[in-house]
């Protein structure tokens, strides 16, 4: 989950880019009602909208500045080169539409402070290289629980802050933690080995305590596994203003004047110009995420909101909405609109006025008041509305006796299955008559 937090340290979509992009799109709008202002009647507001939209291209641009890596000094010198250069090519081709000589007399300085500021971001951006790395603080703070509403911690022990750059994004509890969640199969409650790392930005922890240097240490080697086996390396960041790089692990940021290409765990995403291409969703998980794991065993709790992932070295189980799925091994079990049972080659299903039941070379499928059976390489069909009903009442039953079975964790008993199914049979072979 790691991976995942640091790309939310700096959100790619947040408020303040949003308010760029909506400043690009008023300086778009401002650059048409100056080229027709006469027709519009604005020639008398000549000078006064060149100033306005000189001073919209310096406020996006500075607006724009950090995104994905951060406020820095080489970032906000290079926007502002930007906004030179862009004021420059305005101000000398705005000549022959109607601009005033005195403004474009400016077009030569605006340029020159443009290369200027240029050479001094280039200069300054091998000052601003930062090390991706996530970070336990050797900082250790009282942990008595915490309640985020269907999970809940309980336990004692120390909690420790995870940081990522000057960002707090979770902590890691040492100590005697027992996690519950609510889920439509039951509550579900594990004990949790430490060390535990809880992935949110809420504030899980009381007072200030002793801390254990050893124990910070150990946590930080399984916080950033690589880091074990490859000392000294670094994330690839280049941010020259014009062109930004970025390639860390599972994650690589390219943007070239009117090119930009995103590619996370989560999707890819490619713009040229106006146009945006999309795989997956390349975007920034969701603030009210929470992630539980243990950091020395399979156990990871997963909730985004009424989405619950629940995963152990002995099942897992999936919580989206209404639809929930049950999987220990090679056996699952479905619960939605339809609810489905599967182990190998043997499966049951029942639906709004359906059924299903395949077990080895045999098939009952009943639909439409029509039952249809597949047994020993022959078909049968019966139209009768007595065995269709009594179809999917034992496959409900079948349904409800397996996956009680399954989620104790004994698996499904074929030889129950497979006598609940000669049973079907014997009692469909009166309606074959």
């Amino acid at each position: 989950m790691s991976f995942s937090w640091k790309y939310r340290a700096v959100p790619h979509e947040g408020p303040r880019f949003r308010i760029a992009e909506y400043l690009k799109a008023l300086t778009a709008i401002l650059l048409i009602a100056w080229l027709f202002k006469g027709p519009l009647r604005l020639e008398a507001y000549n000078d006064q909208l060149v100033y306005a939209i000189v001073a919209l291209l310096f406020a996006f641009e500075l607006l724009a500045v950090g995104k994905w890596f951060g406020v820095t000094v080489s970032g906000i010198v290079f926007a502002l080169a930007k906004g030179f250069f862009w004021t420059s090519i305005f101000l000398f081709f705005g000549q022959w539409l109607g601009m005033s000589e005195t403004l474009h007399d400016y077009a030569g300085t605006a340029f020159a402070y443009a290369v200027v500021l240029v050479i001094a971001g280039i200069l300054l951006a091998k000052f601003d290289e930062k090390r991706l790395d996530i970070k336990v603080e050797g900082k250790a703070y009282e942990f008595e629980g915490a309640d985020f509403g269907e999970v809940k911690l309980k336990g004692t022990g120390k909690a420790y802050p995870v940081k990522f750059g000057r960002k707090k994004v979770g902590w890691v509890v040492d100590g005697e933690v027992t996690v519950e969640a609510d889920t439509p199969l039951g509550r579900v409650t594990k004990r949790l080995l430490s060390p535990v790392i809880v992935w949110t930005e809420e504030k899980i922890a009381g007072r200030k305590t002793s801390a254990d240097p050893g124990f910070v240490s150990r946590v930080n080697d399984l916080v950033n596994p690589d880091r074990l086996y490859q000392k000294g390396k670094r994330d690839s960041v280049v941010d020259l203003g014009f062109i930004k790089a970025y390639e860390g692990e599972g994650f690589e940021y390219v943007k070239l004047p009117f090119i930009e290409v995103i590619e996370t765990p989560g999707g890819e995403e490619v713009k040229i110009g106006p146009m945006r291409f999309r795989e997956g969703n390349p975007e920034m998980p969701p603030e009210d995420m929470l992630t539980i794991r243990e950091l020395r065993n399979g156990f990871q709790l997963t909730k985004v909101g009424e989405r619950l992932k629940i995963q152990t070295d002995e099942y897992s189980i999936e919580v989206d909405g209404e639809r929930v799925v049950y999987r220990s091994g090679s056996e699952s079990l479905s619960l939605g609109e339809t609810v489905s049972l599967r182990s190998g080659d043997v499966s049951v299903s029942v639906g709004r006025e359906r059924a299903k039941i395949r077990i080895e070379d045999v098939v009952i499928s009943a639909r439409d008041g029509t039952v249809r059976i597949r047994t020993g390489g022959r078909m049968y069909t019966i139209e009768n509305g007595d065995a269709y009903r009594l179809v999917v009442r034992k496959a409900k039953e079948i349904v409800e006796e397996q996956s009680a079975e399954l989620i104790e964790g004994l698996g499904i008993d074929r030889t129950l299955l497979n006598r609940r199914v000669k049973e079907l049979l014997d009692e469909l072979t009166a309606y074959l008559g």
